[in-house]
């Protein structure tokens, strides 16, 4: 069983590209309400989200009042491209014939979001769009043909790198969207020694060394375990741990709470 440490400056480095690639336009991240010079005015129709994209840059409505029409139904189609996060991503990239899409919700005082991996023939607006009628606050639009596990579309070179950026992809793709309180993975901070003002709560002999690591097992499989600090009062530390199997990038996750107050 081979065990390999990465630098904690690393891996904020590789969260922070992430969180980069997924920063929403501000049209997307607070609506604003359709100006009613725009009411009956029919544009033509884009038909994947690639169009989508050229149809906010380069024509019909800009991106805020589209935006803006589609909160007043409350889930809306995003035009962010959760897969741009890949291009630079050491040893990851998204199996061909697969698509990353999202959607958004918003209100005047928080909001959520979603993605999901589809068949590259089931991306297209109108059929990503068709999953906007049976959603509603509690019930997030599920696309047809989605997998029940966006990390089902992503493979890689089973490096260890590979696995630990994977854990990150994983939760900054689950926090995508996330305002106010559904925002949960935003509030921790990745750490690799025990934070000052805990130290006395846990000592340095129960937490000894927390710098991000992954083991590669005999049976190919790979665990990846890290830890992070939640600031938002209470403070506590948490352990991360991925299991990952022989031939896939979709964990099983533990995030346990290791010290401090643990409402």
């Amino acid at each position: 069983m081979s065990i390999q440490k990465f630098p904690l400056a690393t891996v904020q480095k590789v969260r922070q590209y992430i969180q980069k690639t997924l920063t929403l336009s501000a049209s997307e991240q607070h609506p604003q309400a359709l100006p009613s010079d725009w009411a009956g005015v029919e544009q033509p129709e884009p038909e994947s989200l690639d169009a989508l994209g050229d149809f906010f840059r380069f024509g019909g409505f800009d991106d805020s009042e589209l935006a803006g029409a589609a909160s007043e139904a409350g889930w809306f189609l995003s035009a962010a491209n959760p897969a741009a996060a890949l291009l630079k991503l050491p040893g990851l990239h998204l199996k061909p014939g697969l698509r990353l899409v999202s959607y958004l919700y918003r209100t005047e005082t928080s909001g959520r979001g979603i993605i999901w991996a589809v068949p590259e023939a089931l991306s297209t607006t109108a059929q990503l769009e068709k999953a906007l009628v049976a959603s509603n606050p509690e019930q997030p639009p599920q696309p047809a043909g989605a997998l029940p596990d966006f990390m089902e579309a992503i493979d890689g070179d089973r490096s260890p790198a590979s696995f630990l950026v994977a854990s990150i992809l994983r939760r900054e793709f689950q926090e995508f969207g996330a305002l106010n309180q559904h925002c949960n993975w935003s509030h921790h901070r990745l750490i690799d020694t025990v934070p000052m003002q805990l130290v006395q709560q846990v000592g340095t002999d129960q937490l000894k060394d927390l710098t991000p690591r992954v083991r590669i097992l005999p049976d190919g499989q790979a665990a990846v375990e890290f830890f992070t600090c939640r600031v938002a009062p209470p403070a506590v530390i948490f352990r991360h741990i991925d299991l990952y199997p022989v031939d896939r990038y979709a964990a099983n996750c533990l995030n346990r709470a290791v010290s401090g107050n643990r409402r």
